[in-house]
């Protein structure tokens, strides 16, 4: 299948079953134990920072591991892979000062989850493996100010930002992405800029991806961490007409139920959920079992408040749930009033 193939199959296949991302990629890298020779390969070894924590720069010094990793949750069942480039912004690699590589970044990065999902596609026809192009929040925000004193102060423009979105995004899209995912949103302006600069890129490139959006709700209070509501949020977004809209992180599936709920009821579009697998322990792992995740996940599949589902921060694959092989009856789920045509919506003709 070229792109246009598997975007039209993505449309007609969401409005018959429940969809599967993969699941965390931060902490399947923890687990591989890997040091700052490991981040640095050769070509960063002189390189004037530290580059540990860096997962994104992984794609070019230790290849291998995200292919590994995008193996593990294609052979668990995920429909969708998201590539390893979660903070691949001019904005967020400043911190290791390798703003200056960030096209190469996601260029890599998308290249990388297309070779593994073509591998698997071909090993199932009748499940072709998608590749989404996994866009952060960066480490800065347009609505809230970092410095206790001055509350007008920014740390970056709203043109900067959408600056840094658009060379992702372009990187993205020329390694051969099928849609877009700009998760774990903490700022409803910051994601503006972002959603501004996709379709920037997309006039740019004369062509359109589905575009997801997934917010994280910072406490109980059901609003992201720039204040909004959900339903503000939601308000403020809805114009661009994404595939779908979201929750990730933040707590584990009981906690982000209610709220889920509230967003099902408000969306025009799909729905997904991705929480992570319980809230971190005194260490910074997480407990929850996959198992108990899994049913979580499968009660809000059956109840019809999401279309798409995973886990983003989880102990192994397994996590991102239910998995075709062990729950066919969750993926057969539909979410009620959501089976759009495929005519309605944006990107349906690539």
């Amino acid at each position: 299948m070229n792109r246009q193939e598997r975007i039209a199959y993505l449309y007609r296949a969401l409005a018959e079953r429940i969809f599967i991302i993969d699941g965390a990629m931060g902490t399947m890298i923890q687990r591989q134990g890997l040091g700052e020779a490991d981040f640095r390969g050769q070509r960063f070894a002189r390189h004037g920072h530290e580059l540990r924590g860096d997962n994104d720069i992984l794609v070019l010094t230790r290849p291998e591991v995200v292919r590994a990793i995008h193996g593990a949750y294609l052979a668990a069942g995920a429909d969708v892979i998201e590539t390893n480039s979660f903070n691949s912004t001019r904005i967020a690699q400043a911190d290791y000062g390798l703003g200056a590589i960030v096209y190469e970044l996601n260029v890599a990065a998308a290249q990388l989850a297309r070779q593994a999902a073509d591998a698997w596609s071909a090993k199932t026809p009748a499940q072709p493996r998608l590749v989404a192009g996994a866009i952060g929040p960066t480490n800065k925000t347009l609505s809230l100010s970092p410095r206790v004193t001055d509350p007008g102060f920014r740390a970056v423009t709203f043109d900067e930002m959408r600056e840094g979105f658009a060379e992702q995004v372009r990187g993205l899209v020329d390694g051969g992405c099928d849609l877009l995912l700009a998760e774990t949103v903490i700022d409803t302006l910051s994601l503006k800029s972002c959603l501004l600069a996709i379709e920037e890129v997309f006039a740019e490139k004369k062509l359109h991806l589905p575009v997801m959006v997934s917010a994280t709700i910072a406490d109980k209070s059901g609003r992201i961490l720039s204040g909004q509501t959900l339903e503000a949020f939601y308000v403020s977004i809805a114009h661009a007409r994404p595939l779908s809209v979201g929750l990730n992180c933040g707590g584990g599936a009981t906690q982000v139920r209610p709220y889920l709920a509230e967003l099902a009821n408000l969306a025009e579009g799909y729905v997904s959920a991705y929480p992570n697998a319980g809230l971190p322990n005194t260490m910074g792992g997480y407990d929850e079992s996959p198992e108990l995740t899994a049913r979580l996940l499968r009660e809000m599949a059956e109840a019809g408040l999401v279309n798409i589902v995973a886990a983003a921060a989880a102990p192994r694959p397994t996590t991102s749930a239910p998995s075709p092989r062990r729950s066919p009856e969750s993926r057969r789920a539909r979410c009620r009033g959501r089976e759009a045509p495929l005519s309605a919506w944006p990107g349906s003709t690539v």
